[in-house]
């Protein structure tokens, strides 16, 4: 697991799943699974912008973008360039 799938599988397991412990696989689906809502959705896009200062924009909230951690890394390293 790279440095950004670490990051953010740490946020996930810690702030929104409440076991820290806990490391999510690279493809295990967050929304779509359930196992973050839309308010965590928001939480994490702000995190993902703060974080590795990236622009999120509002039409990427969602299971299409942000369904997996493989996702989010690449997003982030697309914004990163």
């Amino acid at each position: 697991m790279d440095e950004l799938s670490t990051l953010l599988s740490g946020h996930i397991a810690a702030q929104f799943l409440k076991q820290p412990n806990r490391i999510l696989r690279g493809d295990e689906p967050l929304l779509s699974s359930g196992l973050i809502d839309s308010f965590n959705l928001v939480d994490l896009a702000l995190y993902v912008e703060d974080t590795f200062n990236v622009r999120i924009d509002d039409t990427e909230l969602n299971a299409a973008t942000f369904d997996t951690l493989d996702q989010l890394v690449e997003l982030i390293q697309t914004r990163r360039g």
